[in-house]
C-alpha cells in the first residue's frame, strides 16, 4: 500500500452533504455531535477543527472517507480537546499523530479498517479511554504504554499481524473484552488466547508477578469518579444548574424551530430546482434517443444497400466461375492426349530429388566435420559448395538441353498444346526454386554455425595469449601483496614501530608503481591483439568500419575473412546472418563498399593490392616478470576489513599510495586515502576467486 494517496475531488453530492452537516453543527439548537462521514474527504477541513473548538463538540464522526492523515497542516490537535468519541473507521490512515495523548477527554477511539503500521506511545496518556478498536490494520505490535490506560474496558486488535502482547497490559485491571486472532498468537500461547480475556490477563499477571483481580472490582470506582466529576461542573449545586440548563434549552429549542422552518423553505426551493434540472435532463435524453433512432435507421439503410451490392457481386462471381470451369474442362480434354509425354518429363524430374538427397547428405557430413579446426572447415565448405555448384551447373546444362529438345518438338504441336507446355515449364521452374531454397538453407545454417564459433574464437584468442595471461597473474599477485602490506601496516600502527612502518611504505610504493606499469602493459597488449585482428583485413575496410563507429565488428569481419569484393556480392540479410544486427549500418556498409569499388574501377591505383593483407604473427615471449617481495604469509589467513564501515571486506586498491583499506560502497565518496591522506588518482577492484 503506498504511503501517499492522490487527492480525489469530492463529488457534488458529497460537497453538499459536508456543507449541510457543517451548517447543522453550527446551529444554536444543535447537539454535541459533528458528523462529516461519507463526504469523500482526503483531509479534515479546517472549519471542522474550529467548530469543535468553539462549540466544544464531544463526538466527531469522520468514517468512510479517504483520509490519509488525521491532522492537516496549520491545525492543532488541542482543538479537539473536548472530544470524547472519535470515529475514524473505513479510511486510509497510515499513522496517528505522535501527540495523540493530548486528547485527555477521549473515551472511545475507533480506527477500524485503516492502514496503520503502529500506534504512538503517547496513547498511554488517554487515561479516560474506555474503548479502543484497531481491527483490520497492519499493526505488528502494541506499545508498552497501553498498560497505562487505567480505564480501558474493550480492546479489539483482530485482523492485524500482532503475535505478542506486551506484559504491561496486565496493569489494565478494568479490561473486560479483548478480541484477537488466537491462531496467530505466540505470546501468550494459542491455548491461553483461545480460553478468553480472563485467561489472558491471568497469564500476563502471572508473568509480571502481579495478583489477578476481576475487572468488576475496578469498574465501580471509575464510574463513581465520573459522577463526582459531573457534579463538580456546577459550583452552585445541582438544582440551580438544572434550572439554568432548562431555560437555556428552551431558548435553544425556540431558535431551533425558527431555523427548522427556514431550512424547510430552503429544502422546498432546492427540490423545485432539482425538479427543473430533472426535466431538462429528460428532454436531453429524449433528444439523444431520437438522434440515436435516426442514426440506427441510416445504418440499416446503408447495410441493406451493401447487402444488395454484395449479392449482385456474388452472382457475377458465380457466373464467371462457371465460365472458367467450362474453359478448364475443355483444356483438360485437350491435354489428355499429352499425358504420355508428361510422364516422360516426370522421369527426368525425378533426378532433382536425387540432387536434394545429395545436398542433405552433404549437410550431415558438414555437421560431422564441425569439430575440425576453423581453417579446415572453411576450406571444406568452399570445396563442398563448389562441387555442389558444379553439379548444379551440369544439371542445369542437362535441363537446358532437354528444354531445347522439348522446344523443337513443341513447335510441331497445335496452339492448344502451347498452354500445357507453359504449365509444365512453370512446374519445372518451381522445382528449381525449391532446389535453390534448400541450397540457401544449407548455406545459412553453415553461416549460423560459424557465427556461434566466433565468440568462442575471440575468448580463446585472449585466453591462449601467454603474455596477457602472465600480466593478469602478476596483477593478481600484486593485489594480494598490497592487501597483505595494508594489513601489516594496520597491525604495526598499533605497535608504533616507525622503522618497520617506513619499510612497509617503501614496499607498498614499489608495488603500486609496479601495478600501474602492469596495467599499462595489459592495456597495450589488448591493443596489440586488436591490431593483430585488424592486420588480417584490408586497410580500406578497417578504415571504413572505424569511420562508421563499427570497430566492434572487426573480430567478426576478420573471423569470416570478409573483403571488399566479397561484401559487394552480399545483401543486408547476409550481413545480419554474419552478426551485424543494425539495419541502417548494414545498408551504409554495403553502400560505402560499392562506392570504394566504383572509385577503384575508375582509378585503378586506388584499388588495394592483393598482397597487402598481413598475416598475424605469434605473440612474443614476455620478459621474465619481477616477483614483488612482501612480508611473511602470516596475514593470509584472514581477510582485511573496511576501515570506514568496519563490516565488509576491503576490495579496492587506491593508487598512487597502494593501500587496500576500503570496500566498494565506502570508497565512492572518498577523495583521499583514509590511511595516508594522499589524493586518490585511481581505484582498482579486487576480485577474490572461490
Amino acid at each position: 500500500m503506498p504511503l501517499f494517496f492522490r487527492k480525489r475531488k469530492p463529488s457534488e453530492e458529497a460537497r453538499k452533504r459536508l456543507e449541510y452537516q457543517m451548517c447543522l453543527a453550527k446551529e444554536a439548537g444543535a447537539d454535541d455531535i459533528l458528523d462529516i462521514s461519507k463526504c469523500e474527504l482526503s483531509e479534515i477541513p479546517f472549519g471542522a477543527f474550529a467548530t469543535c473548538k468553539v462549540l466544544q463538540k464531544k463526538v466527531l464522526i469522520v468514517h468512510t472517507n479517504h483520509l490519509t492523515s488525521l491532522l492537516p497542516k496549520s491545525c492543532s490537535l488541542l482543538s479537539l480537546a473536548t472530544i470524547k468519541v472519535l470515529d475514524l473507521h473505513d479510511n486510509q490512515l497510515t499513522a496517528l499523530p505522535d501527540d495523540l495523548g493530548q486528547l485527555t477527554a477521549l473515551q472511545v477511539l475507533n480506527v477500524e479498517r485503516n492502514q496503520l503500521m503502529q500506534l504512538p506511545r503517547s496513547i498511554g496518556n488517554l487515561t479516560q479511554l474506555q474503548t479502543l478498536n484497531v481491527k483490520d490494520n497492519k499493526l505488528k505490535e502494541l506499545p508498552d504504554t497501553v498498560g497505562e490506560l487505567r480505564s480501558l474496558r474493550t480492546l479489539n486488535i483482530s485482523g492485524n499481524e500482532i503475535q505478542r502482547l506486551p506484559q504491561m497490559l496486565a496493569h489494565v485491571r478494568t479490561l473486560e473484552m479483548l478480541s484477537l486472532d488466537a491462531s496467530a498468537m505466540v505470546y501468550p500461547p494459542r491455548e491461553v488466547c483461545g480460553a478468553g480475556t480472563a485467561a489472558i490477563l491471568q497469564f500476563l499477571c502471572k508473568e509480571s508477578g502481579l495478583e489477578y483481580y476481576p475487572p468488576s472490582q475496578y469498574l465501580l470506582p471509575i464510574l463513581e469518579q465520573d459522577g463526582i466529576e459531573n457534579s463538580r461542573d456546577s459550583p452552585d449545586g445541582p438544582t440551580d444548574r438544572f434550572s439554568r440548563e432548562e431555560l437555556e434549552w428552551q431558548n435553544r429549542f425556540s431558535d431551533y424551530e425558527k431555523r427548522k422552518e427556514q431550512k424547510m423553505l430552503e429544502k422546498l426551493e432546492f427540490e423545485r430546482r432539482l425538479e427543473l434540472g430533472q426535466r431538462e435532463h429528460t428532454q436531453l435524453l429524449q433528444q439523444s434517443s431520437s438522434q440515436k433512432d435516426e442514426i440506427l435507421q441510416t445504418v440499416k439503410e446503408e447495410q441493406s444497400r451493401l447487402e444488395q451490392g454484395l449479392s449482385e457481386h456474388q452472382r457475377h462471381l458465380n457466373a464467371e466461375r462457371q465460365r472458367l470451369q467450362e474453359q478448364l474442362k475443355q483444356t483438360e480434354q485437350n491435354i489428355s492426349s499429352r499425358i504420355q509425354k508428361l510422364l516422360q518429363d516426370n522421369q527426368r524430374q525425378k533426378k532433382s530429388s536425387e540432387i536434394l538427397k545429395s545436398l542433405e547428405n552433404e549437410r550431415i557430413r558438414m555437421e560431422q566435420l564441425m569439430s575440425i579446426t576453423q581453417e579446415e572447415t572453411e576450406s571444406l565448405r568452399r570445396r563442398d559448395v563448389a562441387s555442389a555448384m558444379q553439379q548444379m551447373l551440369t544439371e542445369s546444362c542437362k535441363n537446358r538441353l532437354i528444354q531445347m529438345a522439348y522446344e523443337s518438338q513443341r513447335q510441331n504441336l497445335v496452339q492448344q498444346a502451347c498452354s500445357s507446355m507453359a504449365e509444365m515449364d512453370e512446374r519445372f521452374q518451381q522445382i528449381l526454386s525449391w532446389q535453390q531454397m534448400d541450397q540457401n538453407k544449407a548455406i545459412s545454417q553453415i553461416l549460423q554455425e560459424s557465427a556461434m564459433q566466433k565468440a568462442a574464437f575471440e575468448a580463446l584468442q585472449v585466453k591462449k595469449d601467454l603474455m596477457h595471461r602472465q600480466i593478469r597473474s602478476q596483477i593478481k599477485l600484486i593485489e594480494t601483496e598490497l592487501l597483505q602490506l595494508t594489513q601489516l601496516e594496520l597491525k604495526r600502527k598499533s605497535l608504533d614501530t616507525e622503522s618497520l612502518q617506513e619499510m612497509i611504505s617503501e614496499q607498498r610504493w614499489a608495488l603500486s608503481s609496479l601495478l600501474q606499469q602492469l596495467l599499462k602493459e595489459k592495456q597495450q597488449r589488448e591493443e596489440e591483439l586488436r591490431e593483430i585482428l585488424e592486420e588480417g583485413m584490408e586497410r580500406q575496410l578497417v578504415a571504413l568500419l572505424e569511420e562508421l563507429s563499427a570497430e566492434h565488428y572487426l573480430p567478426i569481419f576478420a573471423h569470416h575473412r570478409l573483403s571488399l569484393d566479397l561484401l559487394s556480392q552480399m545483401s543486408p540479410g547476409d550481413l545480419a546472418k554474419v552478426g551485424v544486427s543494425e539495419a541502417g549500418l548494414q545498408h551504409e556498409i554495403l553502400r560505402r563498399v560499392q562506392e570504394l569499388l566504383d572509385a577503384a574501377r575508375i582509378q585503378p591505383e586506388l584499388k588495394p593490392p592483393m598482397g597487402e593483407v598481413v598475416t598475424p604473427t605469434a605473440p612474443q615471449e614476455p620478459p621474465e616478470s619481477v616477483r614483488p617481495s612482501a612480508p611473511p604469509a602470516e596475514l593470509e589467513v584472514q581477510a582485511s576489513e573496511c576501515v570506514v564501515c568496519l563490516e565488509r571486506e576491503a576490495q579496492m586498491i587506491f593508487l598512487n599510495c597502494g593501500h587496500v583499506c576500503c570496500c566498494q560502497q565506502c570508497c565512492q565518496p572518498l577523495r583521499t586515502c583514509p590511511l595516508c591522506r594522499q589524493d586518490i588518482a585511481q581505484r582498482l577492484r579486487i576480485y577474490h576467486s572461490s
